[in-house]
C-alpha cells in the first residue's frame, strides 16, 4: 500500500490507516514487530517525526506496544464488553468464546463502614459480606472484583460455589434477588502493590476502575462493587438511545 499524495487527506492519517488495516487484517499479528521509524519514513517518504507520531498514537490506542531497545510490536486486541449492570463479565466473556476462571481471593463478614452503609442504604455497623475475586480470560488475569452485600438479604452466601457459579445467578436463583437497575461510575487509577501482584502488572499500572450499585426488583440496593480492569486488555462499550 502506498500514500496518495494527491489526496487532501494528511499523509500521517493515511499512514495510520495503513497500519491499522494491516493489524485488523492480521497482516501484522500479535507480538510481531512493525517496521522501525526509520524504515517507515524511508518506505513512505515521510519524516521520521511523522512516523514516530503515528506510532505513538497507535500505542496510545492500545494497538501497539513498545519494548525499550527492541522495537514496537503488535498488541493483543482489547476485549470489548458492555456495562456490568447489563450483564456480568463472566457471561460476556463466555459468550465471546473466552475461557474463564474465577479465583476467590478473600471472603469475610465485617461491619459496614459509613460509606458502604450509605451506598447500600443500611445502618453503619450492619454486617456485610466482602467478597474478593480474581477473574481470568484465556489464562491471563483480567479483573479484580470486590463486592459488598448485606448479610440480611442472603444468609449463608459463602456456602455457595462462588468460583463456579456467577454471583448474579446465585442471588437470583437462591435468594430471589433480581437485578433491575444499576448505577455505574468509571475512572482511571493506578494499582497498589497487592493489586499489581494479583493482576500481574507493575505497581501504578494504568487500570480502569468501575464501581456500581445494583438495585433489586423492589428498588433496594443489594450490592456495591468495585472492579479493577487491566486497561491494556479491555474496553467498556456504552450504548444508549434517546
Amino acid at each position: 500500500m502506498e500514500l496518495d499524495r494527491t489526496s487532501p487527506r494528511p499523509l500521517h492519517a493515511q499512514l495510520e490507516e495503513i497500519l491499522r488495516q494491516k493489524i485488523e487484517n492480521t497482516e501484522l499479528v500479535v507480538d510481531q514487530a512493525i517496521p522501525s521509524e526509520n524504515e517507515l519514513s524511508r518506505q513512505f517518504k515521510l519524516s521520521r517525526m511523522t512516523a514516530r507520531n503515528v506510532i505513538t498514537r497507535l500505542v496510545s490506542d492500545g494497538l501497539l506496544y513498545r519494548v525499550p531497545g527492541k522495537g514496537t510490536f503488535v498488541a493483543a486486541q482489547k476485549i470489548v464488553t458492555a456495562p456490568l449492570t447489563q450483564m456480568g463479565i463472566r457471561e460476556q466473556l463466555i459468550a465471546m468464546g473466552y475461557e474463564t476462571d474465577t479465583v476467590v481471593i478473600d471472603k469475610k463478614i465485617e461491619k459496614a463502614s459509613k460509606k458502604i452503609a450509605n451506598y447500600l442504604m443500611i445502618s453503619e455497623g450492619d454486617l456485610i459480606y466482602v467478597l474478593v475475586r480474581l477473574r481470568y480470560a484465556n489464562g491471563e488475569p483480567l479483573s479484580l472484583h470486590t463486592s459488598h452485600i448485606p448479610v440480611k438479604v442472603c444468609s449463608e452466601l459463602f456456602q455457595n460455589n462462588l468460583e463456579k457459579e456467577p454471583l448474579c445467578d446465585i442471588l437470583s436463583k437462591k435468594y430471589n434477588i433480581i437485578s433491575k437497575r444499576g448505577i455505574e461510575t468509571l475512572e482511571s487509577v493506578g494499582t497498589n502493590a497487592r493489586e499489581s501482584k494479583l493482576l500481574n502488572v507493575k505497581k501504578g499500572f494504568h487500570m480502569l476502575l468501575l464501581t456500581y450499585i445494583m438495585y433489586s426488583q423492589d428498588d433496594n440496593p443489594f450490592e456495591y462493587s468495585k472492579v479493577l480492569f487491566r486497561g491494556d486488555r479491555i474496553k467498556l462499550s456504552f450504548e444508549f438511545s434517546r
